[in-house]
């Protein structure tokens, strides 16, 4: 967005439109808010994107000549990945509409043209545009500070939460210790407005500064698609296409986000390879939740992430965990192992959340005892009151 001007290429057959569709932005236009290029059909506008790389928004019809919309929608990631389409339909064409969402369109617009909705559209789909380029430089300017130690160490203390969601419905706590003086584990939390809480466990593969720096990429970019995306198969899929990019390293990350709703109990998540949490009925059984079947980020960028829902009882919590907690190792290289784990919930009881968290870091360092801490430890604990 040059001069903070939106430049979107209008893709569209009919000779009035070009017309009308000035006449309708010309305050936007006037104000330098939008700049608008206009091309009759797919293999046009794909000619203009390889001509100039500086467009920020396509919009497209999907019925045209020469080349279809739906045709050049599966091109222009191609051409200019940098760049959000939105593609106009009829109204109740929903199979034209659900090939585009699935071929990469942001959002669609339906014929004929409200201006006001598609203002609100173009809006919507800056500010998303905005949030993803932000990300992106966020990604490259960590990337470069590998070797600085002293601001990975600053970086990381500051992005973890301090403060948890509290409510009569729920409430929750979590704490990270890694065994250098930066790590590679990292936990988030997402309140959203509707009152859904978004959680989030990660593990990178490698550990110190290299896992630190992969480890706040990794969170810059979830936290980035998770604030326009409601569907944590379809975040952790997006995710994972970024991390696979110009990964020479082969660094991956175990992941597991959640959509917590407190008025369904409802836990809508996906697992990106991640140990599987552990539920603790209010009968004191404990049971693991189940797979989704995914796999580390960063490993292949093309694979399609799976979802579940699991309805939470009352009384019950569910412990997010990395495996510097089951793995940690005693200097004879006893583990604690999961078994010991489960144990602590078995024979505790437990006030809240953070009392939970804290009697698992305490049971791993009594175990472990004076033995050095061999991987990052994070524990997270959602408790339904």
């Amino acid at each position: 967005m040059k001069d903070n001007t939106v430049r979107i290429l209008v893709v569209d057959d009919e000779v009035d439109l070009q017309e009308l569709m000035l006449q309708k932005m010309r305050r936007e236009i006037r104000r330098s808010q939008y700049e608008f290029e206009f091309a009759h059909n797919g293999a046009e506008a794909l000619e203009l994107l390889r001509k100039d790389s500086g467009f920020d928004i396509v919009l497209s019809d999907i019925n045209m000549p020469v080349m279809d919309g739906l045709t050049m929608l599966a091109q222009i990631s191609e051409v200019n990945p940098d760049i959000r389409a939105v593609m106009v339909s009829a109204y109740g064409d929903m199979d034209n509409i659900r090939t585009a969402m699935n071929r990469g369109a942001f959002d669609f617009v339906t014929k004929p043209i409200d201006f006001t909705d598609l203002k609100v559209t173009i809006e919507r789909t800056v500010d998303n545009l905005k949030l993803w380029r932000e990300a992106l430089e966020t990604r490259d300017k960590l990337i470069a500070l590998q070797n600085e130690l002293g601001v990975a160490r600053r970086m990381q203390q500051s992005i973890l939460p301090t403060t948890f969601p509290t409510k009569k419905e729920f409430d929750m706590y979590a704490s990270m210790v890694p065994a250098r003086s930066v790590g590679g584990d990292f936990f988030d939390i997402y309140e959203f407005t509707d009152g859904r809480v978004g959680v989030v466990i990660a593990d990178v593969s490698d550990k110190g500064v290299p896992a630190a720096m992969f480890m706040m990429a990794s969170r810059t970019l979830l936290k980035a698609c998770a604030a326009t995306s409601g569907s944590p198969s379809s975040v952790l899929s997006q995710v994972n296409k970024m991390l696979s990019e110009d990964n020479d390293a082969m660094t991956f990350v175990t992941l597991l986000y959640g959509i917590y709703d407190p008025n369904t109990k409802e836990l809508v998540y996906s697992n990106g390879g991640h140990n599987p949490p552990i539920i603790v009925k209010p009968d004191m059984s404990i049971g693991l939740l189940e797979t989704t079947g995914g796999i580390a980020l960063g490993v292949a960028d093309d694979f399609e992430y799976q979802e579940n829902t699991v309805v939470l009882e009352s009384g019950s919590m569910i412990v997010f965990y990395t495996d510097g907690v089951s793995e940690a190792e005693k200097s004879d290289s006893e583990l604690f192992e999961m078994e010991r784990f489960c144990q602590i919930f078995r024979d505790g009881t437990f006030g809240d959340a953070k009392e939970v968290t804290d009697m698992v870091f305490n049971s791993v360092r009594k175990f472990v005892g004076d033995s050095p801490q061999s991987d990052d430890i994070t524990c997270l604990v959602l408790r339904v009151t």
